[in-house]
């Protein structure tokens, strides 16, 4: 017997985003938050993911303000800034991923630290004002808190914090909250990944959401 089952796109969407809103604790959002933890609830699969979310200073807004005004999204990897949808901008916002760059390896060598972490080195032309999104590798996130310790290092809009693992994924991303007034959003915790970074910046991306 054939399978029955729902092929109708918008509908799945929009019966997934009920079922989330039925069944996660979402009260403590802000409005312009909760639809952007809907995101990155369905992007995980998880609706325990909720308590895990945390927004702080006008995180959305600022962000929103930011690729209104023109600002690029670094990212620390490719499945982040790959997975942006270019549609959704609303400046057409470049978004820039460093890993790959012929540099990293080298300066990866001289930092004695990842490749991620060295791909941050070259954000710095870029990161004032802009909205960072790193999803993959704590030590991008534990880099650019480094970074961000100088008093002329620019200073990003506001940071999509979510990288995942289980070395320095969380304690790179309690770092963020504890040690910088950044505008920042954060998965607390081992959670996180680059879908989940990707969903919260597509919702941030579209104030139709």
């Amino acid at each position: 017997m054939p399978h029955v089952y729902e092929t109708d796109g918008p509908a799945i969407y929009r019966e997934s985003f009920a079922i989330i809103r039925r069944e996660a604790e979402l009260d403590r959002f802000a409005p312009e938050e909760e639809p952007v933890a809907v995101r990155m609830i369905h992007a995980a699969g998880l609706v325990d993911l909720a308590s895990s979310i945390h927004f702080r200073g006008d995180a959305v807004n600022r962000a929103r303000e930011a690729l209104e005004r023109g600002a690029p999204i670094l990212c620390d990897a490719r499945m982040v800034s790959e997975g942006i949808t270019r549609k959704r901008l609303p400046a057409d916002n470049a978004t820039l991923c460093t890993l790959h760059d012929e540099r990293v390896p080298g300066l990866a060598r001289d930092l004695d630290n990842t490749r991620s972490a060295a791909a941050v080195e070259l954000w710095r032309p870029y990161l004032d004002g802009a909205v960072v999104a790193i999803g993959n590798a704590p030590t991008a996130l534990f880099h650019l808190l480094n970074m961000l310790e100088a008093p002329d290092c620019p200073r990003p809009a506001a940071v999509i914090g979510c990288p995942v693992g289980f070395v320095g994924a969380a304690e790179s991303k309690q770092a963020l909250w504890a040690n910088t007034s950044l505008p920042c959003c954060i998965v607390r915790g081992r959670l996180g990944g680059s879908a989940v970074t990707v969903a919260a910046i597509n919702a941030m991306a579209d104030r139709s959401v």
